[in-house]
């Protein structure tokens, strides 16, 4: 059986249009009576509201504040960044990436971590305003172990045309194989084995100091690949 809808109807006849009308005002008088109340209400309590206002402003300022003085702390921090081979050696592979990423944002690299599944051969990204994106592979590893050309061949298959770098490094606290680092010479993938880490890790030397990372004005191959 079909619900029957209501409707709304017109007033029909003198009696109706006076009772609406009258409804009417009823409901005019009751919304006029609601904002005067609500007038006096603003007007007896403007001083608790001015009070919460200012707490709410003075709190606001404080966050503000303490969130300034922690990003200044830690800018202070990294500045002061050292981290030992010892200590890189028994980090897992997540604490290496983090571990790289503080260490770019010291070299003055704005850097975040994007390691995990499905990162396409990236773990730390950093931009810089005159050396332009750096795409960094880390690859932590038992002391003595050694990372291949393949490695290679991934960055240098995604350095241009999925992340948009115009460099590309692979970091290890191992060693690279002898046909990895030719590879990576000759095909422009910058690569940091152990003794290279510790200059940058340990000693302070900016990484694009280290491999001579060109500004970002300069031709580059991953740019053009992409």
């Amino acid at each position: 059986m079909a619900r029957r809808r209501l409707r709304l109807r017109k007033p029909r006849g003198t009696g109706e249009n006076i009772a609406a009308a009258v409804v009417a005002l009823a409901a005019m008088t009751l919304l006029f009576q609601m904002a005067l109340a609500a007038q006096s209400a603003v007007v007896r309590g403007w001083p608790f509201l001015l009070i919460l206002a200012a707490g709410g402003l003075i709190y606001g300022l404080w966050r503000l504040f303490r969130s300034a003085r922690a990003r200044r702390a830690r800018s202070d921090m990294l500045a002061r960044l050292r981290i030992t081979l010892a200590d890189i050696d028994a980090m897992n592979d997540k604490e290496f990436e983090i571990a790289l990423r503080d260490l770019l944002i010291r070299d003055g690299w704005s850097a975040r971590r994007v390691g995990g599944k499905g990162d396409q051969a990236a773990d730390v990204i950093g931009d810089h305003p005159q050396r332009g994106r750096i795409v960094v592979q880390a690859k932590h590893t038992r002391v003595g172990g050694k990372v291949g050309s393949s490695v290679m061949y991934a960055v240098k298959g995604t350095a241009g045309p999925v992340h948009r770098a115009d460099h590309a490094v692979v970091v290890t606290n191992g060693a690279f194989t002898r046909d990895a680092m030719a590879w990576g010479d000759r095909h422009g993938v910058h690569w940091a084995d152990r003794e290279k880490l510790q200059r940058w890790a340990e000693n302070g030397t900016a990484l694009h100091e280290l491999l001579k990372v060109s500004a970002r004005s300069r031709p580059n191959r991953f740019r053009r690949a992409a």
